[in-house]
């Protein structure tokens, strides 16, 4: 069983965040399949099982705040009895410019704290991610930056992103080797342009 991942914090005032791009991308995935999550406190967040052609797989959204992401992570793992090599984490990454997505199959956090501790619960730096770049501040200190929202520019290379994360999701799940779904995606840069999807934006 596979599990998926993203990262952010609870409530609406963080919503549209930079911080929450992970959960903006599984919000949309979501979206995309008329689904839902339900928040079960036995797993520290939002969680729901779906079935693919091949098997079924979780999706998580912890309700831990960031910096506590492992602990959400680390039960379901437990639970459900699901090896650290398929988890997927979509996170948020400031030394990414924005547009771009990055997927590793291992790695350090990069100061990113939901990454630092989802290390520190699990043990390993050996779960796959996705880091969605959301570039550097410039004028802005970076605390309250990465709790600002995104600028309404952004949005329609939001929504190229959202298209990419679907096809990722897909992929993983179906099964197809995750150095495929790097060399697909690692080289490729959002354009902005209308599209006629229902996206969540």
């Amino acid at each position: 069983m596979k599990l998926i991942v993203g990262l952010g914090n609870p409530g609406s005032k963080y919503l549209m965040t930079r911080h929450n791009a992970g959960f903006i991308m599984i919000d949309n995935y979501l979206h995309q399949r008329k689904e839902k999550l339900l928040y079960k406190e036995r797993f520290l967040g939002e969680i729901g099982i779906f079935k693919d052609r091949k098997e079924d797989y979780i999706i998580l959204k912890p309700s831990t705040y960031m910096n506590a992401s492992g602990d959400a992570i680390k039960k379901v793992m437990n639970y459900y009895d699901i090896d650290v090599s398929d988890i997927l984490v979509f996170v948020d990454d400031i030394y990414i410019d924005f547009g771009y997505l990055r997927l590793r199959e291992k790695g350090s956090h990069g100061g990113q704290n939901g990454l630092r501790h989802i290390i520190d619960r699990l043990n390993t730096n050996l779960f796959k991610r996705v880091r969605i770049g959301i570039s550097a501040p410039h004028k802005m200190p970076l605390d309250k930056y990465v709790l600002s929202d995104f600028k309404s520019s952004e949005i329609e290379m939001l929504k190229d992103l959202m298209i990419q994360t679907e096809k990722i999701i897909e992929m993983f799940v179906d099964g197809e080797p995750f150095v495929d779904i790097m060399t697909t995606f690692n080289k490729k840069k959002t354009e902005a342009h209308c599209t006629n999807r229902n996206l969540l934006l």
